[in-house]
């Protein structure tokens, strides 16, 4: 006789999968692929997830790592959500391509201040994770030695800025609140002087989906994050769910990559996903669970959002006629 299913009840963070900025970045190359027809070529991945990566490459877009491997053409070529540095756009020019900048508005955001902070003769301190794209963009805005990254508490000590009266920080978009607010709060203790953003850097999403898992972490047994590995804002609510008291976090990309040695007996599972995953792969796993468990599902919402980013003008005027 079949063994009965054991009971598992799932609580779904909400908001939780795409922000706007990413829905309009995989928006910009389905629209591009529309208009144009294939190939459409995006330097790096448009966002940080293989499912979408490679639902994407089915349709026609070719992802490479830099420009020199696009052959001359009129076929366009879009820049990923993360941002770019500004040498990416001067060869564009450079090679008369059809450039699309797909860069999230919010990332922009820090470009700009970042940029006018070096107008104004202000080192620029910029609190993120060395090579991630985002960072590697933002720092890219600037000539060298006018930039500084600071990844940690230990860097704020070691810090030898040429003055220590002009300066100003940016931070990635995509960090852990709590962690940032931490390497903030000294570099302010050693830098009293030193100029803040207007507006906090770290995005509307990240912020809001940190606080969901802040708000089921403690209440459940594990906690699944729904993103890929190379996704940094996927990582971060792992680790503000294991901050936050929940016993095992762990990061899956899909249903089947579910490791089921690790669940053992729990009866309470919390389910949130990365700004770069799609909904459907949350139906996915939660679908690989209901063959393991007898399943209940509740939502537990912190928050509802409503931000739109329309697409990048390049498409809109066509999109429009």
């Amino acid at each position: 006789m079949k063994k009965p299913l054991p009971p598992l009840s799932i609580l779904l963070c909400a908001p939780r999968g795409f922000c706007a900025g990413v829905v309009r970045a995989i928006d910009a190359v389905e629209k591009a692929l529309a208009i144009h027809g294939a190939p459409v070529y995006v330097r790096h991945e448009i966002v940080h997830n293989k499912y979408v990566v490679e639902s994407l490459r089915k349709k026609g877009a070719v992802f490479v790592k830099e420009l020199h491997e696009i052959p001359d053409g009129d076929a366009p070529v879009i820049f990923s959500a993360h941002g770019v540095p500004k040498s990416v756009p001067e060869e564009a020019i450079r090679r008369r391509m059809f450039a699309i900048d797909a860069t999230c508005p919010l990332v922009t955001k820090v470009h700009r201040e970042a940029a006018i902070h070096a107008k104004r003769g202000r080192h620029v301190l910029l609190v993120g994770h060395s090579g991630h794209p985002e960072v590697v963009g933002t720092m890219g805005q600037l000539p060298e030695g006018t930039i500084t990254l600071v990844e940690t508490l230990d860097d704020v000590a070691r810090l030898d800025p040429p003055d220590t009266d002009n300066l100003a920080f940016v931070t990635q978009t995509t960090l852990s609140v709590d962690d940032t607010a931490q390497i903030v709060a000294a570099l302010q203790a050693r830098f009293p002087k030193m100029i803040a953003p207007h507006k906090e850097d770290i995005c509307y999403a990240t912020t809001n989906r940190q606080e969901a898992v802040k708000k089921v972490a403690p209440m459940v047994d594990a906690m699944i994050v729904v993103g890929s590995p190379n996704s940094s804002n996927s990582q971060r609510l792992r680790e503000v769910a294991e901050r936050a008291g929940c016993p095992l976090a762990t990061l899956v990309n899909r249903g089947q990559d579910i490791d089921w040695t690790r669940y053992g007996a729990i009866s309470t599972l919390g389910i949130t996903a990365g700004a770069s995953a799609p909904e459907v792969l949350v139906e996915e796993i939660i679908d690989a669970l209901a063959q393991h468990y007898v399943v209940t599902v509740e939502t537990v919402t912190t928050t509802e959002e409503d931000v739109f980013f329309p697409l990048p003008r390049e498409l809109r005027d066509v999109a429009a006629e």
